[in-house]
């Protein structure tokens, strides 16, 4: 991964999209180590983590992990899940961050040189390309190496670097026995198409 030392960099971790990604490659990320690695990279401005989150009332097993990386130099961002039952019968539950990634994005493309973000959700290509059009170089990471690859062909495309997730993982891997909160199920969909989950 090339390094900009005077860069002002910025990073977007759509949460689900990033787990389900690292789950598709066998491995657990240890935010502390994905953190000190692209902050070697250039100046980090700012590190947001989005991802929604069950009912107050219902025990989330993300919360562990959200607390931890609000504690420890994440901003995040979050909102309550929404369920309903869909046609079959079935609870639902959804949670997507789209939007609040979007606008903080585009909030941040003047105090900023390069944006990357984390997730292969095809939505995001617009956004990549009006970061672009405001003189923001945008990097993307993900993976093509699982089966189906977990980014979408236009938002490889589309961005200045693709940063293979695989790639990256000798530096971010979690090393420790893994903790209740490092193998914690998203509320989220893993392919960014689909904004629904079964919920148990």
């Amino acid at each position: 991964m090339i390094s900009y030392p005077d860069e002002r960099i910025a990073l977007f971790i759509d949460g689900a999209n990033l787990y389900a990604a690292a789950r598709g490659l066998g491995f657990d990320i240890d935010y502390k180590r994905l953190l000190q690695l692209f902050a070697e990279r250039g100046r980090l401005v700012r590190a947001f983590y989005y991802t929604a989150l069950l009912d107050e009332q219902e025990y989330s097993p993300i919360r562990p992990l959200v607390d931890w990386l609000d504690y420890n130099g994440f901003t995040l961002v979050t909102k309550p899940t929404k369920e309903f039952t869909d046609a079959s019968g079935r609870r639902k539950i959804k949670g997507n961050m789209d939007i609040e990634l979007a606008v903080d994005a585009m909030e941040m493309a003047e105090h900023i040189d390069h944006a990357i973000l984390f997730s292969g959700d095809g939505d995001f290509r617009r956004l990549v390309e009006a970061l672009q059009r405001r003189g923001v170089r945008v990097s993307v990471v993900s993976t093509i190496r699982t089966a189906p690859p977990m980014i979408a062909d236009e938002l490889r495309r589309q961005s200045d670097c693709f940063i293979e997730l695989q790639n990256l993982m000798p530096s971010i891997r979690r090393e420790h026995p893994v903790r209740e909160h490092a193998s914690r199920p998203e509320p989220e969909a893993a392919d960014g198409d689909d904004d629904y989950v079964d919920a148990e």
